[in-house]
């Protein structure tokens, strides 16, 4: 980006599947817009790390923005897994009670679905629950079923809305964290002007240069109170809320069918043991409040409370042998208990969209339409000419989801294809380049194991992780020193690698001449 000013209609603070999908959406207008993304990734804080689950919409408020927006984003989640291919799977869910006590709870979460617009909601016995998921508890005495939820990667959504958003002329600044910013000075109008004249400008300065833009809209996750802050005369306060997970082995993938919750609390939808789009299985979250942002990690009690409370939930819980991973995400909670998605106070042109905790994943392809109606009324926008804007993307390439004949085709067109590189995912050498030379392409080893699968299996990169990083340097022409496992601190090698042979060359003439 250099140190010259570069200036844009609109900026967005915030490269998660919140911004990513307000991203694509502004792609469909003739303005120049931006991501500022302060990670090595899109993606890379809450939308990295939560269940996954595109919720059925009983649970929020009737009259929320939770509710709304759960409703229309889930609704519309099919149609956009085919526009964009990225995997998902209406599987359904259920809401558990194992006292009989639940069933008023239960009575109230239907009567509050339906409120909300849920189809097909369903009050079941606990001997019915068990016809449908064998494995349930035989303590579950009733069952909430919710056949319209699904499952997504929230990885591969995220990607796949910031892919064609930059597509779309979208320019992505990542690894670039704002500082500060300053407020214009003059006040940007409604009129044709605001996109001509030089006035009006939000100056974001960042740790690579500043950015110039007459509208942002903060998606900042659990830093939205911060950017929010710089600038609005009131203040926000957005908690930290942590969640740990368990990934088990794909041989425990069928181990349900559905999603099956048990009955939320204050703090979130409980402890939830599910099958993933991948063919995983994984328990979590449980949840509590931290200080700081920063506070992602696992820990033996946290693990040992999901593990206790999701056998609640099922019989006989797999083994602890058959957890390959563990894991935990913040989700930014408001104090508001509800979605903010409204200008901030004093600020023209300053559009806060935080607070967006679970379902905020299941909404996120309603957030995108319901944000640029606020842009709207605002700034003028006007369609890009037929023809100009494409809203589809091809998905990355699975061999292991091919047939033979599909592996054949590919591998006689790029004999990479064939060269396998991770073999609990059965990922190629091709696959990890496709991954490396998309838009927004891979540079870190997580980015290539969220994108394709390289090191997500049962060794977690244990046997693939020195290929995929000898691969990454040589696409990115860069040492493999410099070749990171996510963002800038988490550097796998210490030293350059040419420089750490010329050490011990000079060491090994250093002892002779001793």
């Amino acid at each position: 980006m250099g140190t010259e000013k570069v200036n844009f209609d609109i900026a967005i603070i915030g490269g998660g599947v919140t911004g990513c999908s307000i991203a694509r959406e502004l792609s469909k207008y003739t303005i120049k817009a931006c991501v500022i993304e302060k990670n090595t990734d899109i993606g890379e804080g809450t939308s990295k790390a939560n269940s996954g689950i595109v919720h059925g919409g009983f649970d929020a408020e009737p009259g929320s923005l939770k509710a709304k927006l759960n409703i229309e984003g889930a609704g519309s989640m099919a149609a956009l897994s085919k526009e964009l291919d990225f995997p998902y799977k209406n599987n359904g869910s259920m809401v558990i009670s194992i006292t009989e006590d639940g069933l008023a709870v239960l009575e109230d979460l239907k009567a509050r679905g339906e409120k909300n617009g849920v189809a097909g909601l369903e009050i079941i016995s606990g001997n019915k629950a068990r016809v449908l998921e064998p494995n349930l508890s035989k303590a579950v005495k009733w069952a909430l079923h919710i056949p319209s939820s699904g499952i997504v990667c929230p990885f591969n959504l995220t990607v796949a809305l910031g892919e064609n958003a930059a597509e779309n002329g979208v320019e992505f600044f990542l690894n670039t964290e704002v500082l500060g910013i300053d407020k214009p000075t003059q006040t940007v109008g409604k009129d044709e002007s605001c996109h001509k004249n030089n006035a009006g400008f939000y100056e974001i300065r960042t740790d690579k240069a500043n950015i110039r833009a007459k509208m942002i809209i903060n998606a900042a996750g659990v830093y939205g109170d911060f950017i929010h802050n710089m600038v609005a005369s009131n203040k926000e306060h957005l908690i930290a809320r942590r969640g740990e997970y368990c990934l088990y082995d794909k041989k425990h993938g069928d181990f349900t069918e559905r999603t099956i919750f048990q009955l939320p609390s204050k703090l979130g939808k409980g402890v939830l043991v599910t099958p993933t789009v991948h063919g995983n299985m994984m328990i979590g979250p449980n949840a509590f409040d931290i200080d700081g942002k920063e506070g992602n990690n696992t820990s033996k009690a946290g693990l040992d409370e999901i593990m206790d409370k999701a056998r609640h939930s099922v019989e006989a819980l797999p083994p602890r042998s058959g957890i390959i991973t563990s894991f935990a995400g913040l989700r930014a909670h408001s104090e508001r208990d509800d979605f903010i998605i409204e200008n901030a106070l004093g600020c023209d042109n300053f559009i806060d969209v935080i607070g967006i905790e679970s379902p905020g994943l299941s909404c996120a392809p309603a957030i995108g339409p319901f944000v640029v109606e606020f842009v709207k009324k605002s700034m003028r926008l006007e369609e890009k000419p037929k023809g100009t804007w494409n809203g589809n993307r091809k998905g990355f390439t699975h061999m292991e989801e091919m047939t033979f004949e599909e592996r054949a085709e590919i591998i006689a067109e790029d004999g990479r294809y064939g060269n396998i590189i991770c073999r609990c995912e059965s990922v190629s050498e091709g696959e990890i380049i496709e991954a490396i030379n998309r838009p927004l392409g891979a540079t870190t080893l997580d980015g290539i194991k969220r994108r394709v699968r390289g090191g997500s299996g049962r060794c977690q990169g244990g046997f693939c992780m020195p290929k995929v990083m000898e691969i990454l340097a040589r696409e990115l022409n860069v040492d493999v020193s410099d070749i990171h496992k996510s963002g800038n601190e988490s550097q796998v090698i210490f030293g350059n690698i040419r420089d750490i042979d010329g050490v011990e060359q000079s060491r090994e003439v250093e002892n002779e001449n001793h």
